[in-house]
């Protein structure tokens, strides 16, 4: 860990975020004990500025903090409610106590709807961000909620007038669609760590023949692409998740979504096939963390959705495809 929230991040972590209490959540338990501990920790007000009881800290500096949530399956929207808080602050929204999912916001005839939303089972509020570059907080409570494809996802149904008491919160600076994929990006960055350490270590603990698996070239060959595909992602969405949420520009979270989004489904197939049939019973916790690579490559867009936008902005513009890659992957001097 690089700095001292890090540390003292996971250590919260590694004693009340276990395998045991994941399963209890997605199981239906609850987890506003958990976000209890969380919230009295102080750690969701950390990008507010040092006046509203923050820690000011830039999205550079929290990035390990959200990379935590998905090396540890964090079965609530930490990041999503720290930077939602942010974007509340500098909008001049009061804030409120609890947990803030985000999704995609549509309405039809006289309901608005929230279609998959990551976190939406357990969420306390949710961050709807809409097609005209607007988004709306909405207490999740007053949705009618009917469970989603994952354990922690939920479809939202709010009468319309709902959004007229909520109001619209307009940033022209922030393209909320852009954040919240970067904030899958990171999480998926964290997921992807984790699981290569335990097939690396599963790899060296299970032996055939006489010696760990990990020793055979076959198996080598897989876990250094595992490697690879991790290494890259990582990189792509710290170069996406920079400065400021206003400051995230839409290039740079499509980097971070595509190539993070691309390496779940490859880290996810290798780690199984290392794993074999034993990665994929409920017991053992690979599962844990492949089926949210899966469950996050599809949160605020998955590869295919970004690649659309950034070959529309290629088409767009007279320079080579490649350049465009690198003005918006570039690490300037003031970043280093």
């Amino acid at each position: 860990m690089d700095n001292i929230y890090a540390d003292s991040f996971e250590r919260l972590l590694l004693e009340h975020c276990t395998p045991q209490a994941v399963r209890a959540v997605e199981h239906g338990k609850g987890a506003d004990e958990l976000w209890n501990v969380i919230e009295a920790s102080g750690f969701g007000n950390v990008l507010l500025p040092e006046e509203a009881d923050g820690a000011g800290l830039s999205l550079d500096e929290a990035f390990t903090l959200f990379e935590l949530c998905g090396a540890f399956a964090l079965p609530l929207p930490l990041a999503e409610t720290i930077v939602a808080r942010a974007l509340l602050t500098a909008a001049q929204q009061p804030v409120p106590v609890g947990s803030i999912a985000w999704g995609a916001g549509t309405i039809s005839g006289n309901v608005l709807r929230g279609d998959a939303v990551a976190y939406g089972a357990v969420a306390h509020y949710v961050l709807l961000h809409f097609a005209d570059g607007t988004a709306s907080l909405l207490p999740a409570d007053a949705a009618l909620r009917e469970p989603g494809l994952f354990p922690l996802d939920a479809h939202l149904e709010w009468p319309t007038d709902a959004l007229e008491k909520a109001g619209r919160i307009e940033l022209p600076d922030v393209d909320f669609l852009a954040v919240h994929a970067c904030l899958s990006a990171v999480q998926l960055a964290g997921i992807l760590q984790a699981t290569f350490e335990r097939t690396l270590e599963y790899a060296n603990e299970r032996s055939q023949f006489g010696r760990p698996i990990g020793k055979f070239q076959a198996l080598q060959h897989q876990l250094s692409v595992m490697a690879e595909h991790v290494s890259s992602a990582r990189m792509a969405a710290q170069l996406g998740c920079r400065g400021r949420p206003g400051q995230i520009m839409r290039p740079a979270a499509a980097i971070a979504k595509i190539l993070t989004s691309e390496a779940a489904r490859e880290v996810a197939a290798i780690a199984h096939s290392i794993h074999g049939a034993i990665g994929l019973t409920e017991e053992f916790d690979l599962q844990l963390y492949t089926r949210r690579l899966y469950w996050l490559r599809q949160a605020a867009g998955a590869e295919g959705f970004w690649e659309g936008e950034l070959g529309a902005l290629a088409l767009s513009r007279s320079e080579r495809a490649i350049d465009l890659v690198r003005e918006y992957s570039d690490v300037h001097k003031d970043d280093r």
